[in-house]
């Protein structure tokens, strides 16, 4: 059974520091492909050098490159080159994590708009799909991914914490939905249970996004308290558990699904 975590965010130095048994745990636990997370141009750069540095077949470990709506106020005339060059690195499968988030409100609103729409054009650009983040945000979220959707390959909207209504309103966009440890929490994720019966094979995958989000629902709970991709596993069966399938027959679609979208190569 293999599983692709399609977000974790091994720059983070929680995982950095130990990123060799990080990766190994993942191998174990059968993650046999990982999407690092790019959140800022620097982070993105960190995630792309992390491909080169740990995965010598060239095969096992890709990276998004983005700037998160936290970091839209740093965006400058010089970033969209930035960002242009990093997409083009063969290790860099999609553009992000880029959306809106009126939860934190960490950047000005129009101007997390602003760096939404810059980095959809390149995604429209380089034909690259795009990884998104979404808090509080989804109607606004909706009406501008509706200015680019024909132009896009593809988008995901990553770690959905959404109702029906925002999950619907995706859909009907076309896009993928990303699951997390959330739907493993009984304090807050417990909505999700029956909406993953909804999302249709080809559109769901699964991410650990990682250190954070650990699964409330894991047993043992490691010392730590870090949350690590060999940990998808439990949100794997969370997952099939509540959409009425097996594990084996979960993994085998979302990882189909997964390897589609990002365009990975096939592992043996």
């Amino acid at each position: 059974m293999q599983l692709i975590d399609i977000g974790v965010n091994l720059t983070h130095p929680s995982l950095f520091r130990e990123r060799d048994a990080v990766l190994a745990r993942a191998r174990a636990a059968g993650i046999c492909q990982l999407l690092l997370t790019g959140t800022s141009l620097e982070d993105s750069d960190r995630a792309l050098a992390l491909c080169g540095e740990l995965d010598e077949s060239g095969k096992s470990l890709f990276s998004t490159a983005g700037v998160h709506p936290h970091e839209a106020s740093q965006w400058s005339a010089d970033s969209a080159r930035h960002l242009r060059a990093l997409l083009a690195e063969a290790s860099v499968r999609a553009v992000g994590e880029c959306g809106l988030d009126f939860n934190r409100d960490l950047s000005p609103r129009p101007q997390q708009e602003k760096v939404l729409e810059e980095q959809l054009a390149l995604a429209v650009e380089t034909g690259l799909p795009v990884f998104l983040h979404e808090r509080d945000a989804g109607e606004r979220l909706g009406a501008i991914l509706r200015e680019f959707r024909d132009q896009l390959p593809a988008a995901v909207v990553h770690c959905f914490t959404g109702d029906k209504t925002s999950l619907y309103g995706y859909l009907d966009l076309d896009l993928h939905i990303g699951i997390t440890g959330w739907i493993c929490d009984e304090r807050r994720g417990t909505h999700l249970h029956p909406l993953v019966r909804d999302i249709p094979a080809g559109r769901l995958m699964l991410e650990s996004d990682a250190p954070y989000l650990l699964p409330r629902t894991l047993r043992p709970k490691p010392k730590s308290g870090h949350n690590e991709p060999a940990y998808l596993t439990e949100v794997l069966h969370q997952v099939a558990m509540h959409r009425g399938e097996t594990s084996e027959q979960l993994a085998t679609h979302t990882t189909a699904t997964a390897r589609a979208f990002f365009a990975l190569p096939e592992i043996d």
